[in-house]
């Protein structure tokens, strides 16, 4: 079952192996160095800057469970080991307001209680590991379903990536390493 890593741990962990974080205790990071992007996009999408169009792979409908089963694949084959998705603001902005209406109903559906996070006024993380797949994938698809203003963060510890989960039904991984990006491009 997943379980909450304390934000503490996140930031720690993430910025020693090279992360900086977007945004004051969120969930977004990327590379301080040069980095490789891949964006995986659901619905076409006017606002994405076209030197990006390079860089971006177009997935079938339905867009949600598509987008969620590729990230299930990517961690499976590409990103073995633990991954942690957290939102890119904070828990309490998002259960309070972003996702009220449905957030809790998920996080309860993979077994987290919502109220151990809702007063958090950062992105603490929830970690899924090996084996734990289908309740990943479910809330990916979740997260891309119900996303509308707010932005989630995936980060895959020891393993130089991490990805932004839009709401526009979008995945945009960012990784140091060009083996692995060019792994990311042969599953999309």
């Amino acid at each position: 079952m997943p379980s909450i890593i304390d934000y503490q741990i996140v930031l720690d962990r993430l910025t020693a192996e090279g992360l900086e974080c977007h945004y004051y205790n969120g969930g977004s990071f990327g590379f301080v160095a040069a980095a490789e992007v891949r964006g995986w996009i659901g619905p076409r999408d006017g606002t994405i800057r076209p030197e990006l169009g390079k860089f971006t792979r177009s997935v079938p409908e339905p867009f949600a469970a598509t987008l969620a089963e590729l990230a299930a694949r990517a961690w499976r084959e590409v990103l073995a080991g633990n991954v942690w998705v957290m939102p890119a603001s904070h828990w309490s902005y998002e259960l309070n307001y972003g996702g009220r209406e449905w957030l809790a109903g998920l996080l309860g559906g993979c077994g987290i209680d919502s109220r151990l996070l809702i007063g958090r006024t950062n992105a603490a993380a929830i970690e899924f590991l090996p084996g734990e797949e289908a309740g990943f994938e479910d809330f990916i698809r979740g997260l891309l379903e119900g996303l509308t203003i707010s932005d989630f963060a995936m980060a895959f510890p020891g393993r130089a990536a991490a990805c932004s989960i839009h709401h526009h039904q979008q995945l945009w991984w960012v990784t140091n390493n060009r083996q692995l990006a060019l792994r990311l491009d042969e599953i999309a």
